[in-house]
Formats: structure tokens, sequence, C-alpha cells
């Protein structure tokens, strides 16, 4: 099973911690960046296989800018450590974009903070861009933007982020390079008898209780933030591999189907995940009513609702949010996200997609009101 699900990922987040980026606090470990981006690039290009949509998560920017301004402990004060951030990241990002450009990759930098994950408009914003990206063969590299924010440099890590990103683009998978071999049952260091954890099933509670607490002086995760950060990406279907960063080719052998690391494995396919959460609403904040030809192509071609069959807008929604499909007779038939708010699908009902920048007032990035991918039947 685990070789199918390494097989099939399409979709894949790699995060990587500091302490592989920067050699331990020794500085950006050039060597072992060239290697990922190596791999990355050959599964973007789909050398020898399939191609792949991949984004790479990286720790390392207050590691490296702690070196460069010669620290040698990571500093408490939240301003030192945003400043530390600030001199780092120039770092970081131009060691991934020289290495990915001499592979003639192009990529992109991403800073991101929890709250614009928290925010629905910037959720839904970083999702399109990202998406973007993907689809023009771009490696987003993105960091958690320590220069501005406050609590999540003090709390956070960058395994969660990888885990919120996982969910924000919809991955297959997420990969966590560290400098682990994986997880084990207790301790190898203190206990002998500590076995390794092969596959196991994310969000297990016993997963919690083996892995224990504190990371490196460096980072701020341990192999606890990597079994909820597991937990988490299950949530929208997303399997997690923890692995040793610098096992050769851990990217290309972990998509060949080789069991590599510690798999935790989501319980819930990714279609059926976000579906599922749709299905479940209990309150929808409005409506669109669609004309029988509308209704014929969702429920029996699998088509994506277009504004030009909608006869009718009720309620009040904002983008993003799940609404209710009917049809003539008032009947719901699918629910789905809204990609326009209610006031502008009033405006788009009965019109065809060549109109919409000129009746919204400005440039449109969907011809839909709900993507199929993002549309689930609630009467077959």
């Amino acid at each position: 099973m685990v070789s199918k699900v390494l097989q099939e990922a399409r979709r894949i987040v790699v995060k990587v911690g500091s302490s592989l980026v920067t050699n331990e606090g020794r500085g950006l470990d050039e060597a072992a960046i060239g290697e990922w981006c190596r791999q990355l690039a050959a599964l973007v290009r789909g050398d020898g296989g399939e191609r792949r949509e991949v984004i790479m998560v990286s720790s390392g920017a207050i590691a490296e800018g702690m070196k460069r301004l010669g620290w040698r402990t990571r500093p408490q004060e939240i301003h030192e450590l945003q400043a530390a951030a600030a001199v780092g990241q120039m770092g970081l990002v131009q060691m991934y974009e020289s290495k990915l450009r001499a592979l003639d990759m192009p990529s992109a930098q991403v800073l991101l903070t929890h709250a614009d994950l928290a925010d629905r408009e910037r959720y839904l914003n970083a999702r399109s861009t990202l998406l973007t990206l993907l689809g023009l063969g771009v490696v987003p590299v993105i960091n958690e933007n320590d220069t501005v924010v406050t609590d999540e440099i003090k709390f956070g890590d960058n395994d969660t982020l990888g885990a919120l990103v996982a969910n924000l683009v919809e991955a297959d998978l997420l990969v966590i390079l560290t400098d682990q071999k994986g997880l084990y049952s207790a301790d190898p260091r203190r206990d002998p008898d500590a076995q390794f954890v092969h596959v196991a099933r994310a969000g297990d509670p016993a997963l919690e209780a083996m892995a224990g607490g504190a990371g490196s002086s460096i980072g701020k995760g341990g192999m606890i933030t990597k079994i909820l950060a597991a937990k988490r990406a299950a949530r929208s279907g997303a399997s997690t591999v923890i692995a040793w960063g610098r096992e050769p080719d851990v990217l290309l052998r972990l998509c060949a189907g080789e069991p590599i690391g510690t798999c935790l494995v989501a319980q819930t396919a990714k279609l059926q995940a976000r579906k599922q959460w749709m299905a479940d609403h209990l309150q929808l904040s409005g409506s669109v009513t669609v004309d029988d030809g509308a209704a014929r192509k969702i429920l029996h071609e699998g088509k994506s609702l277009l504004p030009i069959g909608m006869t009718h807008v009720e309620g009040e929604f904002a983008r993003g949010d799940v609404i209710a499909v009917k049809d003539a007779n008032g009947a719901e038939i699918a629910r789905g996200l809204a990609n326009y708010a209610s006031p502008e699908a009033r405006l788009l009902c009965r019109q065809p997609s060549s109109a919409f920048s000129r009746l919204l007032g400005h440039a449109t990035e969907s011809s839909e009101m709900i993507h199929r991918d993002n549309l689930v039947l609630t009467r077959t």
C-alpha cells in the first residue's frame, strides 16, 4: 500500500529543516541544497517517469542569519529573531534560485504567515498563486515570513507550515526531510529496544506518545511537530513521509515507490476528504439556482457550474464559501466552493465568461462559478 501511495503522488510538498539546510548551523549547506534541487527538477521534468508538481518549504532563514551575524545561540527577543530572519532570507532564497536556475528550472519565493492561511481572502489568493506557479512548471520555495510575524516565531515551526501548505494546495504527499531516519517507538539514544516505525496511520494517538519533545538548538521542531503535522495534513487526504534528508536520491526513490523512512498514511483519499467536508456542512450561506441544461451537465456529465447556466442567487456568501446548487424546482442537487461572492454572482447570472471583466470592472481568474473538483453531488 505504501508503494502505491508514493508512486501515485502527483502534487508533493517537501519540507526540509534548519539543521539540514544549514549543516547544524554552520551555514547554508550548498551541496545538500544542490542535491535536493536536482531531485526537485527531475520530478518536475518527469525524468524517467511521470511529471510531478513540487513545492519546497524550507527552514533556515533564522539559522543562516545567526551565522552571518556571528550569533552562536538562538536569540529570545522577537526583534532579534526578525532581524536574523531578514539577514538570512537573502542567502537562503539566493541559494535555491541559483541551484534551480543552473538546472534550467524556474523558481519563485513565497513568504507566508499563519495569518495568511487563517484569513479567507488571503488563503484563496495564496492558493491561486501557488497553483498558477505549479501549472507553469515553477518550483515555489516557501518559508514563514519571520521578519513580520511575532508569536509564530516563538511558538511556530515549519513542520506545521508544511502541513498547512499541503492542505492549501491539496497535495497528495508531504515529505518531511529531517536529520533522523524516521520515527522510533522510543528514543533510540536512550532505549536500545526502540523499534523503527516503517508505516502507521496518520493521526494515531499512539504516535504522539512515541515522538517525545524538543528538537535541536538550531530549529524549533522535534519529532512531535512532525507527527502533528502529519495528522494535520491527513485531514485533506495527504499522507506524510518522515525521512533522513541526506539519504541519497531520497525524493526520487520515494516517488518510485521505495519505502524510505516512516510513512504515515492518510486514511481518507484526497478527493473524498475535501468532498466529505463540503457534504458535511450543516449550514450554508447561500445557493444558486440553475437551469435544466446546467443541472444535467452537473449531474450526468461531471461538468463545472458556469455562471451562464445560473438563473438566481440566494443569500449572502463570500468567495470560498460552501454553497448549494439547486435545480429549477428548488431541490438541492450539489454543493461546492464558490469562486465568486454573492454580489458578483448575481451580476454574472446568464452571462458568458467573455463578459465577466466588463461586468465586474476587473480581471477575473475563473470562468466557473464552482469548479468540478470543488463540487460534490447531493443527488444522483
